[in-house]
């Protein structure tokens, strides 16, 4: 009688069981605990969640409870120093959904201990940490990644295609909208908000929508916005945000996007984010809508304040499948299940002196490597500067982009004076 081959192992570490973590992780986790991962190129691999790190413990003591049998019996770590206790479990990678503003630190430990890494967006807030983390996962030999799950929404796949095949040619402007409702800010993320933009939080998604597909050199980034619902009107805290980004084109011309981002929507709005997108092509237009493309339901009691009469089953949707199994899919879990394929290929699908390979293929991968995390990070980077300046009664500023006074430049409307945010090359 065949017996089969003993499955690899890849045990995993999260930090932050928040919100994000139970829309992707949690269901991925799941997942992984019930079937594992298999891949042609590296075999079976069980993918148990060994351990977490998480500020109270309360949220990873409750599920732990309450998905008995559904996932793997992790260690529970909180407090201070829980990530460093965390990394003293088994553990080949970890992934990071904390607030964006504890990105850094938290990665940062994380590759020091040669662990694979997968981050939120944005990855971090400045091309500073940018390099520091890029120059850490090159000398640990590890993986590096960030979350940015809009790259395998369908529509966003579809246009990059497109793009790519020279059916949509030279993006003259686009404007992109991501509105959030006020439970966002004032539930969900309350304890974090303050002194913190909409824009940074979902911009991103966008940015690096538009950096992967169209390319360009980025050139120029501004910035204005509105306060006084999450925040006093003067102060640091935004309720939303106007991002203006330019790029030029090989040829001189210019493409300009704005990217409109708030979280002070209305919580009986009948979708739970208003997402929306035009780019104007030379040769075309693509518009795209979120809740447009999808269904509406309305349920006596529910909708639209605690069940939404459109539904974006793209990003996430539990449901009952044809056979009675019940499953979580979309393109947030699949994001996941893509870098855990990566780290996969790297560890197992093949030789170990054939590893250093298989590690530059998966870093060279620019939809999610921190490497090409830059332009993004840049304009996140610009963007919060800009922000601070207008909350300090300075408002018009504009960044530019590698220009001969450093790689970011903030420069004051009306005055000769500038301040260089970076000096490297962006």
């Amino acid at each position: 009688m065949s017996t089969l081959p003993t499955p690899h192992r890849l045990p995993a570490g999260m930090v932050g069981m928040g919100m994000i973590f139970d829309e992707t992780y949690r269901p991925f986790f799941e997942q992984a605990h019930a079937d594992g991962l298999y891949g042609r190129a590296f075999g079976d691999v069980d993918v148990p969640l060994n351990s977490v790190a998480t500020r109270t413990g309360q949220r990873a003591e409750r599920y732990r409870d309450a998905a008995t049998g559904r996932i793997h019996p992790f260690q529970s770590h909180a407090g201070d120093g829980a990530v460093e206790r965390m990394l003293g479990d088994d553990i080949a990678f970890v992934c990071v959904a904390t607030p964006d503003d504890r990105h850094f630190d938290a990665c940062k430990q994380v590759l020091e201990a040669g662990k694979h890494l997968l981050v939120e967006k944005p990855s971090v807030l400045s091309l500073d940490e940018l390099d520091e983390l890029t120059a850490l996962a090159r000398a640990k030999g590890v993986l590096a990644k960030v979350v940015y799950h809009k790259l395998l929404d369908p529509d966003h796949m579809k246009l990059r295609t497109l793009v790519h095949d020279g059916v949509l040619n030279h993006v003259n402007s686009g404007y992109c909208t991501l509105l959030e409702p006020k439970q966002i800010s004032g539930d969900q993320f309350a304890e974090w908000i303050t002194g913190r933009n909409p824009g940074t939080y979902v911009a991103v998604h966008y940015v690096k929508l538009i950096d992967f597909t169209f390319g360009g050199r980025l050139k120029s980034v501004s910035a204005t916005g509105q306060r006084g619902l999450v925040g006093q009107a003067d102060g640091p805290t935004w309720d939303s945000v106007q991002l203006r980004i330019v790029y030029e084109h090989a040829d001189g011309r210019e493409a300009c996007h704005d990217v409109h981002t708030s979280w002070v929507t209305p919580d009986n709005f009948p979708g739970y984010v208003e997402q929306e997108v035009q780019f104007r092509f030379d040769d075309g237009i693509w518009n795209g809508h979120s809740r447009k493309r999808g269904v509406e339901v309305t349920v006596e009691g529910r909708t639209p304040i605690s069940m939404k009469n459109s539904v974006n089953n793209h990003y996430n949707a539990e449901v009952l499948e044809p056979w009675g199994q019940r499953t979580q899919y979309g393109y947030g879990v699949r994001v996941i299940e893509r870098f855990v394929r990566e780290v996969a290929y790297t560890e197992f699908g093949g030789p170990e002196a054939d590893r250093g390979r298989r590690l530059e293929a998966m870093q060279s991968l620019d939809y999610n490597d921190v490497s090409a995390d830059r332009n993004t990070v840049a304009i996140v980077q610009a963007m919060e500067a800009i922000l601070f300046r207008h909350a300090a009664g300075e408002p018009d500023c504009v960044v530019r982009v590698n220009d001969e006074n450093g790689g970011l430049v903030l420069y004051r409307p009306g005055s000769t004076e500038f301040e260089v945010l970076y000096e490297g090359g962006v």
